[in-house]
């Protein structure tokens, strides 16, 4: 069976996702909107800003009154009062955000303006109409399109739909994802550990992981090892809308997860062109999908930040799903090409991308050490020095 390339695995979940949109929304208060899909477009029902200010501290003045002079100072205005028309033949006082009064046409820097000892005021350098004003509508316009439907909301997509007046925003509904995990030799951490077991560290990763993507976690714990048990713990997730496991999932007869998605549902197992993470399984469930991830921890990592995650956020209607990447000389050098994609786990040091020295999929310190994963393409070498692309955890795991 060839192996399947990255892309062509991504472009099939995504094309799954795109079939079953998590459509359903809800208006929620902008302070428990962080880190949720906008399921409406933000169009703004004011221009901002709501009239012309100032820029500056300063002084307020029309140009064309304006015949080198000193000016006297008619006024003065601060940020949140309704200033009075400029009289003709002087200037305002104003300040930083301040409203202009009808009539001035461009603002000086109090720097560049001197108070003479009648008061009146002098001005040192040339002036040009609208110098330091921030005109109407320069951010946007009353009835523009300011946020699409499908962002992500974040501190500054909130701070924007706050400066329009909006107290709350309709947003996609949480995804619902059940985590569970298959292996005997798991065991819980809290718990003393028996022969041949280790703790569950894929359950912690992903729960959290899944939290600050805005989903709703159902833990659905660690399988049993028996067929009946399996069935009823499946039939338990019929309310989700993704099914997540970690451990193999094979066609064998001891695979009593597998048996169980091929009796009342689909079982895909896929093999992918990539390092770690060769063994993915996607189907469904009783039309509930599942999504299969390798059991070692830096492969879980690896094919949930690249696979499962742009799947969700493409189910929640966002159109850019994969992390942005950066293009970082190599702080090593590759001499072995290899079949299939890797991406290693590594930190930028000086400029460089400098690998963590033990890459096995079974040592999650790497990932926490590292501030990204370095994308090595199959078939190549790489000299000390020479371009790679580089995806910071950061953009993964937000």
């Amino acid at each position: 069976m060839s192996l399947l390339p990255v892309e062509e695995a991504l472009a099939r979940l995504l094309a799954q996702a795109a079939a079953a949109p998590i459509d359903e929304c809800e208006n929620v208060p902008l302070a428990d909107a962080d880190g949720r899909v906008l399921a409406a477009a933000l169009i703004a029902d004011l221009d901002l800003p709501p009239w012309p200010n100032s820029a500056m501290d300063g002084y307020a003045l029309c140009l064309a009154d304006y015949s080198g002079e000193p000016l006297p100072v008619s006024q003065r205005i601060l940020a949140g009062q309704a200033p009075a028309p400029l009289q003709p033949g002087t200037c305002a006082r104003i300040f930083t955000g301040a409203p202009m009064p009808a009539g001035a046409d461009c603002v000086e820097m109090q720097e560049n303006a001197e108070v003479l000892a009648d008061g009146r005021v002098r001005f040192n350098e040339p002036l040009r109409v609208g110098q330091n004003v921030r005109p109407q509508g320069q951010e946007t316009r009353s009835g523009e399109q300011v946020l699409a439907a499908g962002t992500r909301l974040g501190p500054v997509e909130l701070g924007l739909a706050a400066s329009l007046g909006r107290a709350e925003l309709s947003v996609r509904r949480r995804p619902r994802v059940a985590v569970l995990s298959t292996g005997d030799e798991l065991i819980e951490p809290g718990l003393p550990l028996g022969p041949g077991q280790i703790y569950n560290s894929n359950r912690s990763l992903l729960c959290a992981w899944l939290r600050r993507l805005g989903c709703a976690v159902v833990d659905a714990g660690i399988l049993a090892d028996d067929l009946q048990r399996t069935r009823d713990a499946l039939t338990a997730l019929a309310d989700v809308d993704l099914i997540l496991s970690t451990g193999g999932v094979s066609v064998g007869e001891a695979d009593f997860l597998g048996q169980v998605l091929q009796e009342d549902g689909e079982l895909t197992l896929w093999k992918l062109a990539i390092k770690p993470g060769k063994p993915l399984t996607c189907g469904h469930y009783r039309g509930v999908p599942v999504i299969g991830l390798p059991g070692n921890p830096a492969s879980t990592l690896v094919t949930f930040g690249l696979l499962a995650r742009p799947y969700l956020l493409r189910r929640l209607g966002v159109v850019e799903v994969e992390p942005l990447a950066i293009q970082v000389p190599a702080g090593f050098a590759w001499s072995k090409a290899g079949k299939r994609r890797e991406y290693l786990r590594a930190r930028l040091e000086g400029g460089r991308a400098v690998l963590y020295p033990n890459q096995s999929s079974g040592v999650l310190r790497s990932a926490a050490w590292a501030d990204g994963l370095v994308e090595v393409l199959e078939d190549r070498t790489y000299a000390e020095g020479e371009l790679l692309r580089f995806i910071p955890l950061s953009e993964l795991l937000g």
